[in-house]
């Protein structure tokens, strides 16, 4: 596969996987509407490293914009699909859904369609670990996930289901790959690890959700992205999880972060959102044997890298609008 696809390519996963694709010597079509869910200068920062490779291309355009998606797709031609394209936020999604099925749900089948249209073989969706809500931990593919808690996972369950039908009706191979908690230089500013690093290096508290006992499977971003870019093989139609396989406790990772920033901590509690959930635990023997995967960061290494990167970047960071 030469010529590939990567909605989203200026966020944060989509940023890396792209940079990954580069460095195999991959054609890159990348397609992001640069939208201020969070400061684009962000956006515009992660793209700006991946415009000087002569092999990428950008379009700036919504997905959810079928006809605008198709001239794409006419005007190149592409062997895959890799759709990180994505509005992320449990709690936001709860204040806006609307916003959240147009890019999650309807984005993914406008360039489903396109792929039907335009002979694409392969398909690889973003999902979330949110789907899994309260079931029996370690997370199982072919656990029951259709009680999503918010508009943000149901519309991730609704892009999993068109991926499937797509697959049924017109052979597309499809990879499904549910994130972890996914961390790492140049992270959403959203994220609970960029606000906690924030607001430590400046001796403010951080807004902590809970007491910190909740446990996630963190799961490192040059991981993800491999694991991303090898989920582009021929599997036919499949539901595979990338994390760490390691969860630890909120209250660890504020603790390595202080650590690394040689400050204190100051904690401004707030009540558990009803959207979240205590823990959360990936199952990975299928991506270890469907894709040869596993993750190589610990999380002690990967809290490291981050801090390093926002003590190398603080000038730019502080300009950004949190």
């Amino acid at each position: 596969m030469k010529n590939i696809i990567v909605t989203g390519c200026a966020g944060f996963i989509g940023w890396k996987v792209s940079q990954m694709l580069l460095r195999q010597n991959k054609q890159v079509i990348g397609i992001d509407n640069m939208n201020n869910y969070y400061d684009p200068a962000l956006k515009r920062w992660r793209l700006s490293t991946l415009s000087k490779n002569p092999k990428f291309k950008f379009y700036k355009l919504d997905i959810a914009d079928y006809k605008k998606i198709r001239e794409v797709f006419k005007k190149n031609k592409i062997d895959a699909v890799i759709n990180l394209a994505a509005r992320a936020g449990v709690r936001a999604s709860v204040e806006n859904p609307w916003v959240y099925l147009d890019t999650n749900t309807k984005g993914t089948l406008s360039l489903l369609e396109c792929c039907k249209d335009f002979k694409v073989k392969k398909f690889v969706l973003a999902s979330t670990s949110s789907l899994y809500a309260s079931v029996k931990m370690p997370f199982k593919e072919d656990a029951k996930t259709d009680s999503p808690l918010a508009p943000y996972s149901a519309t991730k369950k609704g892009a999993e289901a068109l991926c499937y039908s797509y697959h049924y009706l017109y052979g597309l191979d499809v990879s499904v790959l549910r994130y972890f908690t996914v961390y790492g230089p140049a992270g959403r500013p959203d994220m609970s690890i960029f606000k906690f690093v924030k607001n430590i290096d400046e001796g403010k508290p951080i807004p902590l959700f809970g007491d910190g006992s909740q446990t996630r499977d963190f799961t490192y971003i040059d991981d993800i992205a491999d694991g991303t870019i090898r989920a582009l093989k021929p599997v036919g139609y499949e539901i595979i999880n990338l994390g760490s396989d390691h969860p630890v406790k909120l209250n660890y990772v504020i603790g390595l972060l202080a650590k690394h920033l040689g400050k204190k901590v100051k904690v401004k509690s707030l009540p558990m959102h009803p959207a979240d959930v205590k823990a959360t635990w990936a199952h990975i023997e299928k991506a270890k044997k469907l894709l040869g995967w596993k993750p190589k960061t610990s999380v002690e290494d990967g809290v490291e890298n981050t801090v390093r990167w926002f003590l190398e970047n603080k000038n730019f960071l502080k300009k950004l609008k949190w």
